[in-house]
């Protein structure tokens, strides 16, 4: 993933920063409790394709 298109990129719910998790290959919103997926290397910005969070993996 290109890291410059990291840092232009924010959540499209709560306009905050986002995190690249590598492992699972999403685009992490801690704000919005949400993890938009990446496929193909191309981040899937869309709040319905976004799964939600649980406390356990926000480390709460």
């Amino acid at each position: 993933m290109d890291t410059r298109l990291l840092e232009l990129l924010v959540c499209p719910v709560t306009k905050g920063s986002l995190e690249y998790d590598r492992a699972h290959q999403e685009m992490v919103s801690r704000s919005a409790r949400l993890a938009y997926p990446v496929r193909d290397g191309i981040p899937v910005m869309l709040e319905e394709e976004a799964r939600t969070l649980s406390d356990e993996e926000l480390g709460f």
